[in-house]
């Protein structure tokens, strides 16, 4: 693997990697949305899921990072393997309630509605320390803006948030859509120096689950 200052820009988003691995992240009618990605299709299959861990590792080599921060749920699958890969400490950002001796950023929005803050161990982000945040997904940008917070917080320095899937048409979308502007809610956070960098974006993410006979729509959250 590259380890030059270059192997930032070595895989583009929605790029011939990306488009393959598109082929593995099925959508579903799930929580209210018609299309949820599941990246339960990549799991699955060893090898994308290790391209995906590869690629990850190709562009952040290069950067200084002192730790890996991945958010509850699915940041906790992507994040450690990229952890270990770069060498660098993994730490975990928890719904509420779910650790000791934590901080917590004030609730947030998301697609799905308002949810309470994330928390981290107070002790695991130092002063100084230069983080990487991973998730599978950003559309909104509500969790990752509480991540960042929680860095902040700490005396830590958000390097670049990283998702296996963008969905853009939240970064500015026009006023008459009704769609919630991620652009819009960074800068109103002081979080707009934060760069977002995702692999693949709804554009080549065209896989339709096939659904089974009565299938049910059964998301907690709606």
């Amino acid at each position: 693997m590259s380890s030059n200052n270059n192997s930032k820009d070595e895989y583009q988003q929605d790029g011939p990697e990306a488009r393959e691995i598109a082929k593995y992240l099925p959508y579903f009618p799930f929580k209210g949305i018609p299309r949820f990605y599941d990246i339960g299709g990549f799991l699955y299959e060893p090898a994308i899921f290790q391209q995906i861990v590869d690629i990850f590792t190709v562009r952040y080599r290069g950067l200084a990072v002192d730790c890996i921060a991945g958010l509850d749920a699915r940041g906790f699958v992507l994040g450690p393997p990229i952890a270990l890969a770069l060498q660098k400490p993994f730490v975990m950002m928890r719904k509420q309630g779910k650790m000791p001796n934590t901080v917590s950023s004030t609730q947030y929005e998301t697609e799905y509605g308002s949810r309470s803050g994330l928390t981290v161990q107070r002790d695991r982000i130092q002063q100084g320390m230069r983080v990487l945040i991973i998730d599978d997904l950003v559309a909104t940008g509500g969790t990752l803006s509480s991540a960042i917070t929680l860095v902040k917080m700490l005396g830590g320095i958000p390097v670049e948030c990283a998702c296996v899937v963008e969905l853009k048409m939240f970064i500015n979308p026009p006023k008459e859509s009704g769609l919630p502007s991620r652009t819009e809610l960074f800068r109103k956070l002081g979080h707009d120096h934060v760069p977002i960098w995702g692999l693949i974006s709804e554009d080549v993410l065209t896989l339709e689950a096939q659904l089974p006979e009565g299938y049910v729509d059964d998301g907690e959250e709606h």
